[in-house]
């Protein structure tokens, strides 16, 4: 059993019993402002030329990474981010990265989980999200939770669940921020 499986475990239940994983929400206070500004700052910066892309399906990258000194707009987002993962885990140091899901009209995320490295929770945060432009689907075991995304909602989780975002059925782009967080590194 991983350190976040543990941390998120139903202590008590009888064998052959399990409860679902848990799922965390937050709301960024006077979000819109931020949010504005986030989405100009990521259109300023999504082809800069050291933005990595990776996670090429259906003719899109899922994932863009835009290096955090070029974002100084993301800094609400991140530090709201972290003090709300650093509480539901009960630890005081966090490392965490970040990348940015850009999906247009007609495209999805496909089903992943985050267990690559040594990761106990992941996140979503909902920069635009026009509505019908897709619903974040959780699967766990025979469960499945379903998200509708709104401007603002931080959405944490464990990063072994595995999960996928429904196609954008919209005619606008869904902007979202995602985010991993680990043990602090120690200094080098």
């Amino acid at each position: 059993m991983t350190e976040a499986e543990a941390r998120f475990a139903s202590p008590g239940l009888p064998a052959g019993i399990s409860a679902l994983s848990p799922v965390f929400f937050a709301e960024l206070d006077k979000a819109a402002a931020t949010n504005d500004a986030l989405t100009k700052a990521f259109q300023r910066e999504k082809h800069a030329p050291d933005v990595r892309r990776t996670h090429s399906f259906g003719g899109r990258f899922e994932n863009t990474y835009i290096p955090p000194a070029r974002l100084p707009e993301l800094a609400p987002v991140r530090e709201f981010a972290l003090q709300t993962a650093t509480e539901i885990l009960g630890r005081d140091q966090l490392h965490h990265g970040f990348w940015f899901n850009e999906m247009h009209p007609g495209q999805r995320t496909t089903l992943h989980s985050h267990e690559e490295d040594d990761e106990l929770l992941s996140a979503v945060y909902y920069v635009t999200c026009p509505a019908g432009s897709g619903r974040l689907l959780l699967k766990d075991d025979e469960a499945l939770i379903s998200v509708t995304p709104r401007p603002g909602l931080l959405v944490l989780f464990p990063p072994e669940l595995p999960h996928e975002v429904e196609q954008n059925a919209s005619d606008r782009i869904r902007l979202s921020v995602a985010f991993n967080f680990g043990p602090a590194h120690p200094a080098t």
